[in-house]
């Protein structure tokens, strides 16, 4: 199954478990009939993330960092780099740890006083 196949799946799956769901950004590899189908079907804006053609060499993309900082987050735990688990429940369940582990961090971090 490509990659626009399955994305249409998975955000009609998305979109009916997460009912306030309203904007999605996308890779340019998603952009076409996608976009349409999301607006249509999903009432669901698609928002394709594109590289500027006259840039050259590498450019963090708007939007784009997100997603890299959440996977760098992921490796920090070490368990997700190898997809060693038998199941998708149990790969989820080290999704979930690993951002636990994140979010308590956080939490438990001292706040600067304001004085």
């Amino acid at each position: 199954m490509g990659d626009r196949a399955a994305a249409q799946v998975l955000l009609t799956q998305v979109t009916a478990a997460h009912h306030l769901l309203a904007l999605v950004w996308a890779d340019g590899g998603y952009t076409g009939s996608l976009v349409e189908y999301c607006l249509a079907a999903l009432a669901l804006v698609l928002a394709i993330v594109k590289r500027s053609d006259d840039i050259r060499g590498f450019v963090v993309l708007p939007k784009r960092w997100i997603v890299e900082r959440f996977f760098a987050h992921l490796m920090r735990s070490r368990r997700p780099v190898r997809d060693f688990e038998r199941s998708i429940a149990s790969a989820e369940a080290m999704v979930y740890w690993s951002m636990t582990m994140l979010m308590t961090r956080r939490v438990a971090r001292p706040r600067p006083s304001r004085a």
